[in-house]
C-alpha cells in the first residue's frame, strides 16, 4: 500500500511537472543590426539594449495567454548592407518570431520594412531616422526616436543663430541615412541664410578623405556638415587636422554623435569642433536614464554607444503590446502597438497614426577634453 501510495505521488509529481513544461512558451524577438564590419560598435551596443530588456522581463515571469514566458533573442548581422538586411529580415519572417528590434541603419531598415509587413511582424527601430521608412504607412513600422527632419533641422537652427555660420559645405556618404539627412540639412540651412559653398560626396567604406577636404578648404567654409556615420567622420577629423583645418566646425546627425568617435578622432583636436544632434534626451535628462546607464554600464563596460536605451524600450514596447492583446501572436498583438502609452526608461512613448513617436525630443552635443558633452 505505501509503494502504490508512492508511486501515485510520484506519477502527479510528474504529470504536475509536464503540464508546468507545457504552459512554458519560448517567444523569440529578433534583432538586426550590424554586427561585422566598421559599424559593428553601434550593432552590438543595439544588441546589448534589447539582451538586457529580455533579461529583465524575463526576470519579471510574465503569463500571457495562460502561458509562462520565457523571451529569447534571435541575433541577426545585417553588417550595414541593403541586400543582407531583406535576407536577415526574410530569415527572421520565416522563423516566426514574435517582433523584430531594428534595423540601426535607413538603408537597411527601409526595404526591410517592406519584408516585415508582408509576412505581418512588427518591427520598432530606435536607430533608423529617415523619414521615408514610415511614409508607406505600414502598421508593422514604427520608430521610437526623433527622424531626419528634427536632427537636420535642428544643427542647421544652431548653426546659424549661435555659431553664426555663414558658409558651409556639405559631404553626404550617399546611403539611405546619410543623403536625406545632409538634404534637410541644407533646405534648413539656406532658410537662416547660410550659403553652401560645396557639396561633396563619399561612401561609408571610405577612409581616405584629403582630396575632397582639400576642394572643400579652398572655399573657406566656417563649417562642414557631413552625413554618415563615425567611421568616416573620425577619419576626416583627423585628415582635417593634416591640412590645418582646426577652425573649421564639423557637424552631423547622431550617426557621428558617439562615443567611439572620440577614438576613432586619436587625439585629433579637430574633434572640439564637434556639433552633433540625436533623437531623444541626453541620459541625464531621460526619465530613467541614469540608473539605467549605471546598469548597462556594469554588465557591458565600454560598450555604450549611443542607441542601447532605445532598443531596451522598443523590446519592452512589443513584450507591452503583447500582454495587453494577451497573445504573442502578431496577428493579434500588433493592432495593439499603435494605442502604447508606456513610461519608457528614454521617454514617455506613444504613437502618432504613421508610427512615428509623439513630441520626440533632440538633443545637440559636443566634445570637449575627450568627452562627449550635451549643449541643452
Amino acid at each position: 500500500m505505501q509503494m502504490k501510495l508512492k508511486l501515485t505521488v510520484t506519477a502527479a509529481i510528474a504529470a504536475a511537472a509536464g503540464v508546468a513544461l507545457a504552459q512554458d512558451m519560448v517567444v523569440k524577438i529578433g534583432h538586426v543590426a550590424p554586427l561585422s564590419g566598421g559599424q559593428a560598435h553601434y550593432g552590438k551596443d543595439n544588441e546589448n539594449g534589447v539582451r538586457m530588456a529580455i533579461e529583465d522581463l524575463n526576470a519579471q515571469g510574465l503569463t500571457i495567454g495562460g502561458k509562462k514566458i520565457k523571451f529569447e533573442i534571435a541575433a541577426e548581422d545585417d553588417a550595414a548592407d541593403p541586400k543582407q538586411g531583406t535576407a536577415v529580415a526574410q530569415k527572421l519572417c520565416d522563423a516566426k518570431v514574435a517582433g523584430i528590434v531594428g534595423h540601426l541603419n535607413s538603408g537597411t531598415t527601409i526595404p526591410a520594412s517592406k519584408i516585415y509587413n508582408e509576412c505581418g511582424i512588427p518591427h520598432i527601430t530606435g536607430a533608423a531616422t529617415n523619414p521615408a521608412l514610415t511614409k508607406p504607412g505600414y502598421k508593422t513600422t514604427y520608430r521610437i526616436i526623433a527622424n531626419d527632419n528634427a536632427l537636420g533641422a535642428g544643427v542647421a537652427f544652431y548653426a546659424a543663430d549661435v555659431l553664426k555660420v555663414k558658409k558651409v559645405a556639405v559631404i553626404d556618404d550617399r546611403t539611405g541615412y546619410g543623403q536625406p539627412l545632409a538634404e534637410v540639412f541644407m533646405g534648413r540651412a539656406k532658410e537662416k541664410g547660410i550659403e553652401i559653398v560645396d557639396q561633396q560626396y563619399t561612401t561609408d567604406k571610405a577612409t581616405d578623405f584629403m582630396a575632397i577636404l582639400t576642394a572643400i578648404k579652398a572655399k573657406k567654409p566656417d563649417a562642414i556638415f557631413f552625413g554618415g556615420m563615425d567611421p568616416q567622420a573620425g577619419a576626416m577629423l583627423r585628415q582635417m587636422e593634416q591640412l590645418g583645418m582646426g577652425n573649421v566646425k564639423y557637424l552631423g546627425g547622431d550617426g557621428i554623435c558617439t562615443n567611439e568617435l572620440i577614438k576613432i578622432a586619436a587625439g585629433a583636436k579637430t574633434l572640439d569642433g564637434v556639433v552633433c544632434a540625436e533623437g531623444g534626451s541626453s541620459i541625464a535628462k531621460m526619465p530613467g536614464g541614469t540608473a539605467w546607464k549605471a546598469k548597462y554600464d556594469a554588465k557591458y563596460p565600454r560598450e555604450f554607444q549611443i542607441y542601447s536605451p532605445y532598443t531596451y524600450d522598443a523590446t519592452f514596447v512589443l513584450v507591452d503590446a503583447m500582454k495587453r492583446a494577451n497573445s504573442t501572436d502578431p496577428k493579434v498583438y500588433t493592432p495593439k502597438l499603435i494605442e502604447t502609452k508606456m513610461k519608457g526608461v528614454t521617454a514617455e512613448i506613444a504613437f502618432e497614426p504613421t508610427g512615428e513617436m509623439k513630441n520626440p525630443t533632440m538633443t545637440l552635443s559636443t566634445y570637449k577634453d575627450g568627452k562627449k558633452i550635451p549643449l541643452n
